[in-house]
């Protein structure tokens, strides 16, 4: 695997994780909101497959399937968005449903194809962390965008907030637990090759770890912590300001995250 799968990794993911997201906020956000994310989601996946490495192409492959799987995600998507408010409302759903499932089966089979044979055990949590950083992705933006919204809705209840950052709290607890599970197996139970995982976390290169535990697991939880305070007491705009650093505290973990799966093929 190359830097380049770090990128599309971090992409895919996020969109992925934005579409899961969608079917967790009410239409009472309205059909721009719909739109926007949704348009923001395909573009992701658009750039994700554009910038696609030599090693994630189409054929017989696991990667093969988990690309095939994100075309349809990627296709469903488009119709879902170009409908949006439009036409043929109806099908809509279908439309959305089909993009989360395509992209759940993206995120199984690509974590088993990154797993690389590596045995059942590395594989299952290798899809685990895949889910996990797609569901806190997605809940982080989706929880920021949202905060915004209430600029251009004011009258959305408060409580449309308190429920995606509700995810957001769970997704970061799942993805700490998912994550110290790892790093468990990897000091511990792993035969993983070269010096092994605990003399790297205490070398020079191991500072990558450490800045993705702190800035991609403890902060979003601190921050998640403080937007949830702040929306009890109906500050919509202070919990986006909050919002607005945790969805960047997560992105820098989710992306060290990706670089520490391809240069020590640990999945944390």
């Amino acid at each position: 695997m190359t830097l380049a799968f770090v990128l599309f990794l971090s992409l895919a993911h996020l969109a992925i994780g934005i579409i899961f997201t969608l079917v967790l906020v009410s239409k009472v956000a309205g059909v721009k909101f719909f739109r926007f994310n949704a348009g923001f989601a395909a573009t992701l996946l658009l750039v994700a497959l554009a910038m696609r490495p030599d090693e994630v192409a189409l054929g017989a492959t696991a990667q093969g399937a988990a690309m095939a799987a994100l075309l349809v995600a990627t296709g469903a998507l488009l119709i879902y968005w170009a409908t949006i408010g439009r036409v043929l409302a109806w099908l809509r759903p279908l439309w959305l449903w089909t993009a989360v499932l395509s992209g759940a089966v993206a995120l199984v089979v690509g974590g088993m194809a990154a797993a690389d044979g590596a045995g059942t055990p590395v594989a299952a949590m290798t899809v685990a962390s895949f889910f996990t950083s797609a569901a806190l992705l997605g809940g982080a933006s989706t929880a920021m965008i949202l905060g915004h919204w209430y600029l251009v809705i004011p009258s959305m209840e408060v409580s449309l907030l308190q429920s995606i950052v509700k995810f957001h709290i769970g997704s970061t607890a799942l993805r700490i637990l998912v994550v110290a599970g790892v790093v468990w197996w990897a000091l511990v139970a792993a035969e993983l090759p070269g010096p092994g995982f605990e003399r790297y976390i205490f070398s020079i290169d191991g500072v990558f770890f450490w800045q993705r535990i702190l800035f991609g697991l403890l902060g979003p939880m601190v921050l998640a912590y403080m937007t949830w305070e702040t929306a009890k007491i109906r500050s919509t705009q202070s919990a986006t300001g909050i919002l607005y650093v945790d969805f960047f505290t997560v992105i820098v973990g989710e992306v060290l995250a990706k670089y520490l799966l391809v240069t020590t093929a640990v999945p944390v």
